[in-house]
């Protein structure tokens, strides 16, 4: 079959584009965009089913599709773990970091970080440090990946691809706010799982059964490999490539690292991110948040057959190509010297499924990039506009807000189209771990910092900041001496030239020992300052989190004065939470043009601007709402029904683990 996509192909990724354009533009109707809880947190009435899509969605990108069969292609079954060892941390999302996030009353995850521990100096630079990782990771990997799979299908230039999805999804997540991410999200993940199930039934099928996957994995290597195993012993299937649990010394997941140091950033990743936790505080309640990390982490059962088998499969039936291992081979087949196995996933695509659902599959792909740009996007503008914005404009109103919010987006789609050169230069065979090493250069002190937040009380200001700031400094060394040599490429037969904690020490078990240290560092100083006072701590502790009472909070922490305040939005979202007409400013339509009617019309769609008038809440009603907002209290057959609902998936996905050990 001719390595080409046919009109029917062309015509269903047509189709594709033109209903998620529909869908996200249709979800800006109904809801209000002129306030950023309406914007930023779908107006906080999202129900479990289109929240744990999206949840799921935002996650599993090109990525999943590249990086996660490239590295299975090339090493086995064992990187599932990323994916199934998800599932502890999602439920651990809903049922412990999500109660206390919505009883605290936060927008963000930074802010939440402000609430606890006072100050302001925490929640901006933790502001800037997911900016900067959603550029070195979130995006760049999206683009990268994007390119490597349109290139193999389409043929088509680089920026012009890559800058066509931009646009798409830059329209509808600037117009709609989170409301039209998670509903496109929704769709998206039913197109993405439908696309990949379709490849691995097909793709099986060209095997035979799991037996016969399993001896000729085993011997897929390319002629000179076996017949030079001294030179490219690289280049042949691991020994142990069929089993989850690797060896803590030799292993390239090691046991250790996966089960302890992938524990931590995957906390952060699932729990403390903005890019997730903002999903989960735009649940209609606490049982719809829970319900839906439930629904996401099920969806996590699936990438074993959707990404691993595939990309297994495919060095099978393509094995001078996925299982190139001389540098100059690799680099004629795929540009890259250091391998191939990241073109596992499209050379299946594009061999072996027939035509218009090959057109399927990139729809699947293209619905998988621009679920997780659209969710970057979103979150990195809340960041923008909630932690840093209204911080350094004390007095900027609603339409400022959501005005620098959209332009946000369009800044961020500026920096990805320049960033492309710079991701041209990545040696695609260590994808999926440097996506995953960015979290542990920059994020392990964060998480220390949450988990400490949460369960201890003593933790202080001072030793969050300084703590933060030493664990940081000590991942951008590791982070320094990481590229500051690569690796020698697989057949070249070059020393390995890599400073010995670079080489030796794997990322994972670096996690591992940052974490360490962040903690001890944390501990000495709250020992050496003042803790905050209980009153300072109600509902911002798993221990406090169902207190009555408000955190009491200083002068200096309180800026509901000049800050735009977690619930004290634009008089018109109070206005509507309490189902109260506002006092509309009347105008004579006269004073218009038609044209001008038009064109302020088309403005205040696309901005967003809050509706004119005003309605005045007394202090009674504005604690009504406060109090609906922040309520996490479930009823008794919700909560019997969930927690049966975790206990099922966390003994399944055990279960899973034991059988592949």
């Amino acid at each position: 079959m001719a390595e080409v996509l046919l009109w029917e192909d062309y015509l269903t990724i047509a189709l594709y584009f033109a209903v998620v354009l529909s869908l996200g533009i249709w979800s800006t109707f109904n809801q209000n965009r002129g306030s950023t809880k309406g914007y930023f947190l779908a107006g906080k009435n999202m129900l479990w089913f289109p929240l744990g899509a999206s949840v799921y969605a935002s996650n599993v990108g090109a990525p999943m599709f590249v990086g996660l069969s490239g590295t299975a292609a090339a090493s086995g079954i064992a990187v599932t773990i990323y994916e199934w060892h998800a599932v502890y941390i999602i439920i651990s999302l809903g049922w412990i970091f999500v109660p206390v996030y919505i009883a605290s009353g936060a927008f963000t995850s930074p802010e939440y970080l402000k609430m606890r521990f006072g100050g302001k100096r925490i929640r901006v630079c933790t502001s800037l440090i997911m900016l900067i990782s959603y550029i070195l990771r979130n995006i760049s990997g999206e683009i990268f990946c994007g390119a490597i799979f349109m290139q193999q299908l389409l043929g088509w230039n680089l920026y012009i691809s890559v800058s066509a999805i931009l646009v798409v999804v830059a329209i509808y997540t600037i117009i709609g706010g989170l409301r039209a991410v998670i509903f496109t999200d929704t769709l998206q993940t039913g197109i993405l799982v439908a696309g990949a199930v379709t490849v691995c039934i097909v793709s099986f099928k060209e095997i035979g059964n799991w037996q016969t996957m399993e001896v000729k994995y085993m011997h897929a290597a390319t002629n000179y490999t076996l017949a030079n195993q001294s030179l490219y012993s690289c280049g042949m299937p691991r020994e142990d490539a069929f089993h989850i649990f690797r060896d803590p010394v030799n292993g390239d997941i090691p046991w250790t690292g996966s089960t302890f140091g992938l524990t931590i950033l995957a906390l952060f990743v699932w729990c403390q991110d903005q890019l997730m936790v903002q999903r989960c505080l735009s649940a209609k309640n606490l049982a719809h948040a829970k319900g839906g990390t439930l629904f996401a982490s099920a969806l996590k059962f699936l990438s074993f057959p959707m990404f691993v088998l595939p990309g297994m499969i495919s060095r099978i039936l393509y094995t001078d190509e996925v299982a190139c291992a001389d540098p100059d081979d690799c680099t004629e087949i795929c540009g890259s010297p250091s391998g191939c196995s990241n073109i596992a996933y499209p050379l299946l695509v594009l061999r072996i499924l027939p035509v218009g659902i090959r057109g399927l599959m990139l729809a699947a792909l293209l619905s998988a990039i621009m679920s997780t740009l659209t969710s970057v996007f979103n979150s990195a503008s809340s960041l923008v506009t909630l932690d840093l914005w209204a911080h350094f404009r004390k007095n900027a109103g609603q339409k400022e807000l959501m005005v620098v919010g959209r332009v946000t987006v369009l800044v961020l789609v500026g920096i990805s189209i320049l960033w492309l050169p710079i991701l041209q230069q990545q040696q695609g065979g260590i994808l999926w771990f440097y996506l995953a090493s960015i979290v542990a250069y920059f994020f392990v002190p964060w998480c220390v910092a949450f988990l400490l937040g949460l369960f201890w009380k003593p933790t202080t200001e001072p030793a969050i900041f300084y703590g933060m700031s030493f664990g940081l400094l000590v991942g951008i060394i590791r982070m320094g001496l990481d590229f500051s040599v690569a690796p020698p490429y697989c057949g070249s037969g070059e020393p390995d030239e890599r400073p010995l904690i670079s080489a030796k020490l794997d990322f994972l078990h670096f996690s591992i020992i940052n974490g360490i240290i962040c903690v001890v560092v944390m501990v000495i100083i709250s020992f050496c300052t003042t803790p905050r006072s209980e009153k300072q701590l109600h509902r911002l502790t798993w221990w406090t989190r169902h207190d009555d009472e408000e955190p009491e909070l200083t002068d200096n922490e309180d800026e509901e004065d000049n800050e735009i305040g977690e619930l004290d939005t634009a008089e018109t979202d109070i206005a509507a939470a309490t189902k109260l007409q506002p006092i509309e400013i009347e105008q004579d339509p006269a004073t218009f043009s038609f044209r001008e009617r038009c064109k302020i019309a088309f403005l205040s769609w696309i901005c967003g601007n809050p509706e004119t008038g005003s309605t005045k809440i007394s202090a009674e009603e504005r604690a009504i709402i406060r109090q609906k907002m922040t309520s996490i209290k479930e009823s008794r057959k919700a909560t019997i029904i969930l927690n049966a609902g975790a206990v099922i998936l966390i003994t399944a996905i055990t279960f899973l683990f034991g059988y592949f050990a």
